[in-house]
């Protein structure tokens, strides 16, 4: 697990361009944090990161905004809503796994069961008017992004 201080918003969607500029073709993502964490915030910079310059929703209240990058397809997704993990099936998920896809999900808890699993979990923890991100990997894609988004030491 890797902690990186995040002091403000600017610097939350600068970790999430440097994010979404080394993605592989396919990731899973969670995202954890309390309500106004800066979640979304994340997912704006990771977005510009893969050379997305349109606006970028917060899906609280639609459940999924989706983007398309040439062929790369990014779905985003609030579970906060969700009341049973069996909807995201009628969202069209698992048709979703058959190609080379970013899937990330909010408040992925909701939909244990259902959601896959995750390569890299990252969760945002209020400190004072800043942010902590930890960083865990799962898979291997997910543990060699944990290693290049590390702060580099100064020797």
């Amino acid at each position: 697990m890797t902690t990186i201080h995040i002091p403000d918003d600017q610097s939350m969607r600068a970790f999430g361009a440097d994010l979404g500029r080394i993605l592989p073709a396919a990731a899973v993502i969670y995202l954890r944090g309390e309500l106004g964490a800066g979640k979304t915030t994340l997912v704006r910079g990771l977005l510009r990161g893969l050379g997305y310059s349109g606006a970028v929703k917060s899906p609280t209240y639609t459940l999924l905004e989706e983007y398309e990058l040439g062929q790369r397809h990014i779905y985003h997704l609030d579970l906060y809503r969700l009341a049973d993990p069996e909807e995201l099936e009628f969202l069209g998920l698992r048709d979703w796994l058959e190609g080379d896809v970013i899937l990330i999900f909010e408040w992925p808890e909701m939909g244990k069961g259902v959601a896959p699993e995750a390569d890299l979990e990252i969760d945002i923890q209020y400190d004072c008017t800043a942010r902590n991100i930890m960083l865990v990997g799962y898979s291997g894609a997910g543990k060699a992004l944990v290693l290049a988004l590390e702060p580099k030491k100064e020797s």
